[in-house]
This record gives structure tokens, C-alpha cells and sequence, in this order.
């Protein structure tokens, strides 16, 4: 161990207690936002959930999400030309709940709409990506897929909405108004 190491209050020490159950509760302790990635596929919208959406380039505009390769959604997904991504927002959490419960139930009393070339957005969104799969990249149990962005819409822009938040395994909400 280093000097440094050594001499740091509750260092890390090396240990292989990389338990996916004990990683899965680590993980949780980083806030994400969380978005809902979609598209028309054979007349219907397809969509799911994803807490793992950043930023990735300017340019060219790409974003990221990563998914489960057991994933039976991403499938049918990328065989889309287009794919809508929405932000969303803070009132959303029975909606994410949704778009991870049934298949065929995922859109049922969700406002949407599709673009002409088969984007599914979510109407009250915060913002909403017009996209197409960049890459994709096998990284483990997960496929990181980077997509370009065609189209930004700031629906939120200018309103009280914040993110979903997604921490330990729950939907918080952001305090915006400046207290720690």
C-alpha cells in the first residue's frame, strides 16, 4: 500500500468482495438522471427506461445509455432508423415504473408523440433527442450505445420541472432552491 493509501482515514484496502449484489448498492450511491429511450416499431411504440443516459461530444453530438445485453427490449429497438430519447421529469416515476413493467403495456396512458421518421418522445419531457445508433460497444452483462443526436427539443426550458433522479434504488427529487 502507499504512503498516501496508508495514511488516509478508512482507506481502501484490496479485497475481490465484488459481490454484483454489493457492487449493484455501490453503484446506487451515484445519483443519475434518468430517460426514456423509444421509437414506432411495426405501428406501435417500443420503449424502456434507462438510469445510464450522459453526455458524451459535442461534436459530433453524441449521448450514451448502456442496457442489460439481456435486454429483449434493445432489439426490437435498434433495428429503428430513429430513436427518441426523452429527459425525464421529476413527476415521472410512475411513468419509468411503467416503461420497465409489461411490453405491451409501457405506453398505455403515456402522452407521446412520433416523428415522421419513428422517434418516440414523451410529450411533457424536459428535453427530447431525435437520435440514431453512432456505436455500440460490448462492456460486460451491458452494451454502451453511443447515439448521434439530430434534434433537441428544450420542452422544460423555462419551466419548475426538475430531473427524475435515480439514487439506491429510488426516484428522489432535485432541491433547487440553492440549501446543501
Amino acid at each position: 500500500m502507499s504512503t498516501l493509501a496508508a495514511n488516509l482515514p478508512g482507506s481502501l484496502t484490496t479485497n475481490q468482495d465484488l459481490d454484483p449484489d454489493r457492487l449493484r448498492e455501490a453503484f446506487g450511491f451515484f445519483p443519475s438522471g434518468v430517460v426514456a429511450v423509444a421509437a414506432e416499431i411495426d405501428g406501435r411504440p417500443i420503449g424502456l427506461a434507462a438510469s445510464s443516459f450522459t453526455s458524451v461530444s459535442l461534436d459530433p453530438p453524441l449521448v450514451s445509455v448502456n442496457l442489460a445485453v439481456a435486454s429483449k427490449t434493445w432489439p426490437d429497438l435498434r433495428r429503428a432508423p430513429r430513436l427518441g430519447v426523452t429527459v425525464l421529469a421529476d413527476h415521472h416515476a410512475a411513468v419509468c415504473r411503467q416503461l420497465a413493467g409489461p411490453v405491451d403495456e409501457r405506453f398505455v396512458g403515456v402522452a407521446h408523440s412520433t416523428s415522421e421518421a419513428g422517434a418516440v418522445t414523451l410529450d411533457d419531457g424536459l428535453v427530447r433527442f431525435d437520435c440514431t445508433v453512432y456505436r455500440e460497444v460490448d462492456a460486460g452483462d451491458h452494451v454502451l450505445i453511443l447515439l448521434e443526436l439530430h434534434t433537441v427539443d428544450h420542452v422544460g426550458l423555462g419551466t419548475e420541472q426538475g430531473p427524475l433522479v435515480f439514487h439506491r434504488s429510488g426516484f428522489e427529487r432535485l432541491d433547487r432552491t440553492g440549501r446543501p
